[in-house]
């Protein structure tokens, strides 16, 4: 299904190891994410997301020289705002998530292209 964006930023193009574009349309775009305890990805992009997890991990997520450590369960879902960061597996277990990326910015966010960054989530 390839209507990808391809922007430097783009998972799929920093990290395509652990990212793959399952589905996607010109409203949004599933990916599938997966790594393993010690994995660190690069600095990427998400637009607003719904993360669901298929696994139980633990991340420390950083964005600039802000650092937030999560435990997540199997099964939670949670909703990310648009963010550039860096996410490291710190945990035991392998990470396996979904993420629904949205391609229409909310009314309030800057125009496709300006990232709002800087937000941390709960995400890889």
């Amino acid at each position: 299904m390839g209507q990808g964006r391809q922007e430097p930023d783009d998972p799929t193009v920093t990290d395509p190891d652990h990212y793959r574009v399952v589905f996607e349309n010109d409203r949004i775009r599933v990916l599938e994410y997966e790594d393993q305890p010690g994995t660190r990805t690069h600095p990427h992009h998400h637009p607003d997301s719904v993360m669901y997890t298929l696994s139980g991990f633990e991340r420390r997520i950083s964005s600039g020289d802000r650092v937030m450590d999560v435990v997540l369960e199997a099964g939670e879902t949670r909703w990310l705002p648009e963010q550039v960061h860096v996410g490291e597996n710190t945990g035991t277990t392998a990470t396996h998530a979904v993420f629904v990326e949205l391609k229409e910015a909310a009314p309030d966010h800057p125009a496709r292209g300006e990232h709002g960054g800087g937000r941390l989530g709960a995400t890889s």
